[in-house]
């Protein structure tokens, strides 16, 4: 996160991995603020969101904006009021885990008004091994559609190219190319890239040469799972 941008809202295509960044920086922020909180605000993908995880957020003491109770695995558009109280609290650090794709981003329209002037960064998460997003057309077109329906413009990339546990270093390797050309196109910073804790030994060469965040992985699939 940015230190000039209290808010940091995270979008992406579906399967970016943007919740798994979203968890990791709210966690990573909370050891240097008091007050940090995580809205999740995808209200379109039912599998992977960030209220999955609210043990982890509650043991660190992050807090987390979402539908409570039977509301919160609800495959529903719903949003929770409680971010408007977080948004005119600066002091607060705010991650917004954004829905994919420009459906998600129409979420975050209904705020501009909000927080159009207020210091926020909007990051466009990118995974190249997803469909839609694996060239640097469809990448493009899918900022595009982003900044659209989210009425804001995307002014950073983060290269979190994966397939969760299979993830080799050609795959990362392979995604800073298409994240650079992305940022290059756009005229934006390539921030970083992230790779998982279990990568760091054979990532080590790629670390030393880029700019790399580790991360912890906190959603996996039903077969990941002890």
């Amino acid at each position: 996160m940015n230190e000039k941008n209290r808010i940091t809202i995270l979008s992406g295509h579906f399967g970016s991995g943007k919740t798994e960044l979203a968890i990791n920086l709210a966690l990573t922020e909370r050891r240097t603020h008091e007050k940090v909180a995580i809205n999740d605000l995808d209200i379109i993908n039912p599998y992977f969101r960030s209220r999955d995880v609210s043990n982890v957020f509650q043991q660190h003491g992050v807090e987390l904006i979402a539908p409570k109770n039977r509301l919160a695995t609800a495959d529903l558009p719903i949003v929770s009021g409680e971010m408007y109280r977080v948004l005119h609290d600066h002091r607060y650090r705010l991650i917004v885990d954004a829905g994919g794709d420009k459906d998600g981003a129409t979420a975050l329209g209904q705020y501009y008004h909000e927080w159009k002037d207020l210091k926020l960064e909007l990051l466009f998460v990118l995974n190249g091994n997803r469909p839609y997003v694996s060239t640097l057309e469809g990448a493009l077109y899918t900022v595009n559609q982003i900044e659209r329906a989210s009425r804001l413009k995307v002014n950073g990339i983060i290269n979190n190219t994966n397939i969760g546990s299979e993830t080799t270093i050609k795959d990362i390797e392979k995604g800073y190319e298409l994240s650079s050309s992305l940022a290059e196109k756009l005229e934006i910073p390539l921030l970083y890239t992230t790779i998982s804790d279990h990568l760091k030994k054979e990532a080590e060469n790629f670390a030393n040469n880029y700019e790399v965040v580790f991360i912890e992985r906190y959603m996996k699939m039903s077969w990941e799972k002890e």
